[in-house]
């Protein structure tokens, strides 16, 4: 509308693109958590870059400014710029795999559903796939007369870290993650590329839950879970990111690029 001023991004919470220089034609999309921001996936993305990987972050509708600001958004608008970054990305990459953390490793799975083989690998942390929480599944009718709920940002073991992230959830917009939920649960066995999915041990945010459906939906695809001892739901943050960060990049060298690149075959597995 003219005249009303873009929403104040808050600091660090902006969107980030690095050119990794590497030269090998692999780009990685990287997309943040829900009611979370760029932030919390910067020192993953500058890794990935030191590698020679080109990297995009988009900053989600609704985040990254003002608990306010999501009220109004839903999960397609979060996906809708997903999905334009990974077409801004395979325009200019030979490969183009996923990343994401929360939420946003629920929209990179939803990504790999639509876009099938365009799609080289994804890698999850702490996906975010249902919950236990009988009170989730009054969202929908409770959004009119309570509006927000307490925050889930900055679930994080390491003292020293903190995650720029909402402390209000909207609940109107946590009732359209539920949406999200279902849809990318229906369309699990789609997923064909090779998945890396990262889960902490212990987790305040999302339950053991979602990563036992995850598992038992990648009917189609070659999927690793490996397990995070040292790190809360934020682990790209956290204790163990150094090992998501190493981790990852190993996943793009050891995955199959295009025919005749003469990459490596995955290995194949369940739990590390």
């Amino acid at each position: 509308m003219a005249g009303v001023p873009e929403p104040a991004i808050l600091p660090g919470a902006e969107p980030f693109d690095l050119d990794g220089g590497g030269g090998d034609g692999a780009g990685v999309l990287l997309v943040h958590g829900f009611t979370g921001s760029p932030q919390s996936m910067r020192p993953w993305g500058d890794h990935l870059a030191a590698a020679g990987l080109r990297v995009s972050c988009p900053r989600l509708p609704g985040h990254g400014t003002r608990w306010q600001d999501m009220t109004t958004t839903t999960w397609q608008d979060w996906y809708g710029a997903a999905d334009a970054a990974f077409g801004r990305l395979s325009a200019s990459c030979d490969r183009v795999f996923v990343m994401g953390l929360s939420m946003g490793a629920t929209l990179t799975l939803r990504l790999a559903e639509e876009h099938g083989d365009k799609v080289a690998g994804a890698v999850t942390v702490n996906a975010s796939l249902g919950t236990d929480r009988r009170t989730a599944a009054l969202a929908p009718l409770l959004w009119r007369i309570l509006p927000t709920v307490p925050g889930v940002a900055n679930d994080i073991r390491d003292p020293a870290a903190t995650e720029v992230g909402y402390s209000r959830v909207p609940t109107r917009a946590f009732a359209s993650l539920r949406e999200l939920w279902a849809v990318t649960l229906a369309d699990l066995g789609r997923v064909v590329c090779p998945v890396l999915a990262y889960r902490s041990v212990t987790d305040h945010v999302v339950e053991p839950t979602s990563g036992r459906l995850l598992l038992a939906g990648l009917t189609s695809a070659p999927a690793e879970e490996r397990l995070l001892h040292y790190s809360y739901h934020v682990a790209t943050l956290d204790h163990d990111k150094e090992t998501i960060f190493k981790g990852s990049i190993d996943f793009v060298a050891a995955t199959p690029g295009p025919a005749g690149s003469g990459q490596p075959e995955p290995r194949p597995g369940r739990h590390a």
